[in-house]
């Protein structure tokens, strides 16, 4: 799920515009006459009567109480955005709404709140507004909530075969983010198995740790990307969207800095998980390693049949990078 999170400023506040700015929130609401000022500390979205996003026009505030407030905020979001203010984040028409597919921003002033509106009926809304008392709070908001994005289920497979492939165009993604013990992407020659390939953060004898990077696989291969898509590795560009992924199925967006593509040897990696077989190719190398149950990278070199490793898997297919729910044999 891709999530939009603006911050709202009653009056004008340096420290918490930049502070917003610079822990990643989306879009600043802020009383009429401030936007330019917004948009002298950075390159923001700003919602104002004066800025990029009219309140009254564009977007329109609303409080729900209870069920009769539904069907009017229901309409509303036919073609405005709406701003939910609810006293009681335990309140069923909230959840309701939710369950019938309406679009709305919910106004939170804490991470707790925004934690639970991220998981409303497990499926939560999309776009938040916080409402932080200081920019210390702000801070901590922000930060949470975009270093841990969403959760990505991930299964155990075993090893059955590790083979030579021959030669073939491999990719390096280079991140714009710092990698640890456990971190990796997610990759795989089909969308219904990825193999979670652990970032280059391990020190050894041969290169020195770039915790930035993944080599990640062939050109062919896919990977997750927000927003419940996949992507060929040869596809990214500098600037691009890519999902990280830890042992523990948290999840969160890198930003790629830049591709290296080179010809080296491959091999083929074939494992299995509840009677599925899945394969992904990666370069022949102690460098590269995959990622066992309890966060720990294994190199391919060293694979045996019979290990376990991490995976995401999916039923159905993709179609330009969307899950679709159709017959599709890949092999």
């Amino acid at each position: 799920m891709t999530r939009t999170i603006w911050v709202k400023i009653d009056t004008w506040d340096k420290d918490m515009a930049t502070t917003a700015i610079e822990n990643g929130a989306d879009g600043i609401m802020v009383p009429p006459g401030f936007s330019e000022k917004i948009k002298e500390l950075g390159r923001i979205q700003t919602i104002a009567i004066d800025g990029d996003i009219k309140p009254g026009e564009d977007v329109v505030s609303c409080q729900i109480t209870c069920k009769e407030d539904e069907e009017a905020i229901l309409a509303l979001c036919r073609d405005k955005k709406v701003i939910l203010d609810c006293q009681d984040w335990s309140i069923i028409p909230l959840e309701n709404l939710i369950a019938r597919g309406a679009d709305v921003i919910a106004q939170v002033s804490s991470l707790e709140d925004a934690q639970t509106a991220f998981g409303i009926l497990e499926k939560g809304v999309r776009h938040i507004l916080i409402h932080a008392p200081d920019p210390a709070s702000l801070k901590q908001t922000l930060t949470r909530l975009r270093s841990q994005e969403d959760q990505t289920v991930l299964e155990i497979a075993e090893i059955l075969s590790i083979q030579p492939a021959g030669m073939g165009d491999r990719v390096c993604v280079d991140t714009c983010s710092l990698m640890t013990a456990g971190q990796g992407m997610l990759v795989g020659n089909s969308s219904s198995g990825l193999f979670l390939i652990h970032a280059e953060s391990v020190s050894n004898p041969y290169v020195a740790p770039r915790p930035f990077r993944v080599n990640a696989g062939p050109v062919h291969a896919y990977t997750r990307v927000p927003g419940g898509k996949t992507r060929y590795l040869s596809e990214f560009c500098a600037g691009d969207p890519v999902q990280i992924v830890d042992h523990e199925g948290n999840t969160a967006t890198a930003v790629v800095g830049r591709l290296k593509i080179e010809k080296r040897p491959l091999m083929l990696i074939t494992a299995t998980v509840n009677g599925r077989v899945l394969t992904t190719l990666v370069q022949n190398a102690e460098t590269i390693r995959l990622t066992r149950p309890g966060g720990e990278p294994v190199s391919v070199v060293h694979l045996s049949p019979g290990d376990q490793v991490l995976i995401a898997s999916e039923q159905g297919g993709r179609h330009f990078g969307y899950a679709i729910q159709e017959s599709i044999t890949e092999k």
